[in-house]
């Protein structure tokens, strides 16, 4: 029984002791972890703050960079669209300078048949004019000339 009034004593010794940590710790609370607590949610706020802000930024940034893109893309599609048409035009062009080339050749080609014809034809009129009288010669020199039957390698 001794021990059980000793540790009755010893309880009553940790009484004082239990009611200075308990105003300690309600002080330390009200005195500091409150102010503390509070700072610290201020500043989670402060935070959550600036990455919304951030978010937004970003989501603008980014909005505007699509929108960029898109300019970028639409201004490339003007591009390529007007280099077809130049390109288109000068194949045109080609084209039609091809043609009239071909044209012009086409014609100095039947010009030059049409001259060759006519020259041919005015060689025929010369060779049938001429004839008559080649023949005549030819003739005239084989009768004064009989062919010699050695010169022809015939042998007797």
């Amino acid at each position: 029984m001794e021990i059980l009034h000793q540790l009755g004593n010893l309880f009553l010794g940790a009484v004082p002791t239990i009611i200075l940590v308990l105003l300690f710790y309600f002080f330390m609370r009200w005195a500091f972890f409150g102010p503390v607590m509070k700072a610290m949610d201020e500043r989670h706020a402060r935070i959550e703050g600036a990455r919304a802000e951030a978010a937004a930024a970003e989501a603008g940034a980014r909005q505007e960079l699509d929108s960029y893109h898109d300019a970028l893309r639409k201004a490339r599609a003007e591009i390529y669209a007007g280099q077809e048409a130049a390109r288109q035009e000068a194949l045109d062009s080609r084209a039609k300078l091809l043609k009239a080339m071909r044209a012009r050749a086409l014609e100095e080609v039947s010009a030059a048949k049409k001259r060759i014809a006519a020259e041919f034809e005015a060689a025929r009129a010369d060779v049938e004019r001429a004839t008559p009288e080649l023949a005549g010669q030819i003739a005239e020199a084989i009768l004064r000339n009989p062919p010699d039957d050695t010169a022809r390698g015939v042998r007797g």
